[in-house]
């Protein structure tokens, strides 16, 4: 089984400043885009599947199916990116101490689908590489799987800050799938209007 021993950790505690409104909720093709993320996560086979919510969580959890997830609050997501990160690293290993690696998911990527995230770990399987990442618009990003063995370098992170970083420093050790999709994500009112405007809204 391709998804053996791998997590998925969801990224969604932002505030959406540029939005007004939790983005996390919004509607695309009959769903949130974070449903749209849960779902996604758990036809990929992978296991736990861990949500990170920070800000204005107690209105988005009650919104959300949880039945086949962990959820988990960030009280530090003020702090930035990074925190979630971290705190979901954390729950990850606890949940299972012997992980091959992990998923990082954006909640805000609405053409990810089960079969990306297949191919990543795939990728993982078939080349060894510790880092897989998506390939779009002439620069990587999420989704983007770890090796084990990136966990503590992750675990270091800090401020408003995600892994490009610290991908950079392992290009080496990194593979690739393309992804062209990838460059769309929402974070304004137009990149919302831009995704809508040829889909029913509901």
């Amino acid at each position: 089984m391709v998804a053996n021993n791998i997590g998925i950790i969801i990224l969604a505690a932002g505030e959406s400043s540029r939005m007004g409104i939790p983005k996390q909720l919004l509607q695309y093709s009959g769903r949130s885009l974070l449903q749209h993320s849960i779902d996604t996560a758990t036809a990929s086979g992978a296991q736990p599947i861990i949500v990170v919510l920070g800000s204005k969580a107690d209105i988005i959890k009650k919104e959300i199916g949880i039945n086949k997830i962990h959820l988990i609050v960030n009280a530090e997501w003020p702090e930035g990116m990074a925190s979630s990160i971290r705190c979901g690293i954390k729950t990850l290993l606890e949940l299972n101490p012997s992980t091959k690696g992990l998923i990082m998911l954006l909640c805000d990527q609405p053409h990810v689908t089960p079969d990306l995230l297949t191919d990543l770990m795939m990728t993982y399987e078939e080349t060894g590489k510790l880092i897989v990442a998506s390939y779009y618009r002439d620069t990587f990003g999420p989704p983007v799987f770890f090796h084990r063995t990136m966990l503590p370098d992750l675990l270091l992170l800090h401020g408003d800050v995600g892994a490009k970083g610290l991908i950079s420093q392992h290009v080496s050790e990194m593979g690739f799938i393309s992804f062209p999709e990838g460059s769309i994500d929402i974070d304004t009112k137009l990149d919302y209007q831009n995704l809508t405007k040829d889909k029913s809204v509901s």
